[in-house]
């Protein structure tokens, strides 16, 4: 299915957040890197806007999670590299607690039992 065809889905408050963190978690990278990344491993159906990714960047930077730093990019540009830090890898892990129960909060309303269905 080509990326046209694909609808694109809004991402929950705090959700942009949490990629961010995983995505960071393979290393560090780049603003555009990270949006790509993020296309990428969600097939495209998930696009980071940068009106979206970078206050989210320094959102985390603020919360400590993720770090800073100046460097090159891949084509020779100036650019700033976002690590994760051991605050991050902390937060990584309950936020995706939160995100897996929530997950199965909404699956259990939208396919409910055959039980509760009876009911």
């Amino acid at each position: 299915m080509s990326t046209s065809d694909k609808e694109c889905i809004e991402l929950l408050q705090g959700t942009l957040d949490l990629l961010i963190l995983r995505t960071l978690l393979l290393g560090h990278a780049h603003g555009h890197a990270i949006a790509k990344a993020i296309e990428h491993n969600s097939d495209d159906v998930l696009q980071v806007e940068q009106g979206s990714l970078y206050p989210a960047l320094h959102r985390l930077i603020k919360r400590g999670w993720i770090s800073a730093e100046e460097g090159t990019s891949e084509n020779n540009r100036r650019a700033k590299y976002y690590r994760l830090t051991a605050k991050g890898r902390k937060q990584l892990v309950v936020e995706t607690t939160k995100w897996d129960r929530l997950a199965r909060a909404i699956g259990r309303i939208l396919r409910p039992s055959r039980q509760e269905n009876s009911l």
